[in-house]
């Protein structure tokens, strides 16, 4: 959700600073809130290793286990790279209690230690959770590989293994927490969803549709902000969030056909998952729009190749909302579409005043130059 106060899915509708410069796009490796994501990102990828050696020496079967600690490992690896500016240190604790810091490792480094440890997954799957892991393993891949710009790979990856409507949740003991996405806005609206932020968002609201049930009204959390609250009605307080899905393995196929010059068959995938009205949401409650039952009409094909390459990852953004790839996809457009920062990100004068800044990733924050080999980042570069 930070990831998407960056990018065009989320409004600040908050008093704190910190959430404030997020989604004004301001740099700041002092922001205080950085720290708290990539810690939890760092945690999954050190006890996901540790947890594959303890299995293999305490509990070595179902293999599926394992497999399934390298899948996670990999997802973290990826979201790092598609977050983070270029120059992420990969520290870790020793076995004898001491620490190794680690150096900067690029964003592209990242997707390409993401891929390998996907495929360490995939070597690891036997057992009864063989399926599950095995369809993870493989979009956590393709998606790594989408990021590397091997987009035929990356559609090898997930054809013959996912199923359309596989979905990896991720869940969590409600004695410990609760959907944050929720959370921060449908409860609390520190949190307001998107709608053509800065000139070149997406009409996350006013699209109404049914794949992002919304309830347009009200204040949100900072009175003294000129926004009315918009709240999504996807996931209620203990909805899980699905990290991986067969929809994000179609996205991908249809990403492929289209480098490949297949806009056919690129329009065909698009419209066999709008014509599946089992892929869409079931609103919280009846009071948001539109209501269950509404479906999504078919696509016709825009013809230009770059109003083609708009409209998938329009079709990414409502698909996979607020689910962590939104923020990769921008850098994306700029990166491996050669698209201007400024057509992308949002621009122009900020709601709370001032205009939006020039980040287009999340910085390092400053916690880390606690560590020797590190400064900040290599370059800002999408």
């Amino acid at each position: 959700i930070y990831g998407g106060l960056l990018a065009d899915e989320w409004r600040s509708g908050d008093t704190f600073v910190q959430r404030n410069d997020m989604d004004q796009r301001l740099f700041d490796p002092t922001n205080t809130f950085l720290a708290g994501p990539l810690r939890s990102l760092n945690r999954v990828r050190v006890e996901g290793r540790t947890a594959i050696d303890k299995l293999r020496a305490y509990a070595p079967t179902p293999v599926s286990n394992v497999g399934l600690m390298f899948a996670l490992t990999a997802f973290v690896d990826n979201l790092s790279g598609e977050y983070y500016c270029n120059g992420i240190p990969l520290s870790f604790p020793n076995p004898d209690g001491t620490f190794s810091f680690g150096d900067p490792v690029s964003d592209d480094s990242m997707f390409a230690l993401a891929a390998a440890t996907a495929d360490s997954a995939l070597a690891n799957r036997a057992g009864a959770d063989s399926v599950r892991v095995r369809q993870l393993a493989s979009i956590v891949k393709a998606r790594a590989l989408l990021n590397r710009g091997q987009f035929a790979a990356a559609a090898a990856a997930v054809a013959d293994d996912v199923t359309t409507r596989f979905r990896y949740n991720a869940t969590y003991s409600v004695n410990a927490g609760q959907n944050e996405i929720w959370n921060l806005n449908t409860s609390i609206k520190r949190y307001s969803m998107g709608d053509k932020e800065g000139g070149n968002g997406l009409p996350f609201a006013t699209a109404t549709d049914p794949r992002i049930p919304r309830k347009i009204g009200g204040r949100v959390f900072d009175s003294a902000t000129p926004l009315t609250a918009i709240t999504e009605g996807i996931w209620d307080r203990y909805s899980p969030v699905a990290i991986a899905t067969g929809v994000e393995a179609r996205l991908i196929e249809a990403e492929a056909t289209l480098k490949a010059g297949d806009a056919a068959t690129w329009l065909a995938k698009l419209n066999q998952l709008r014509a599946d009205p089992k892929l869409l949401p079931t609103p919280i409650d009846t009071s948001y729009r539109p209501v269950a039952g509404t479906t999504l009409a078919p696509l016709a094909d825009p013809v230009l190749d770059t109003a083609r390459v708009s409209l998938l990852f329009s079709e990414r953004a409502f698909w996979l909302f607020s689910t962590g790839h939104r923020l990769g996809d921008l850098r994306r457009l700029v990166r491996q579409y050669g698209r201007p920062v400024e057509s992308v990100y949002p621009t122009g004068l900020y709601v709370k005043g001032g205009l939006y800044g020039s980040a287009v990733s999340l910085p390092i924050p400053r916690d880390e130059q606690n560590n020797p080999n590190f400064v900040q980042c290599t370059d800002q570069n999408p």
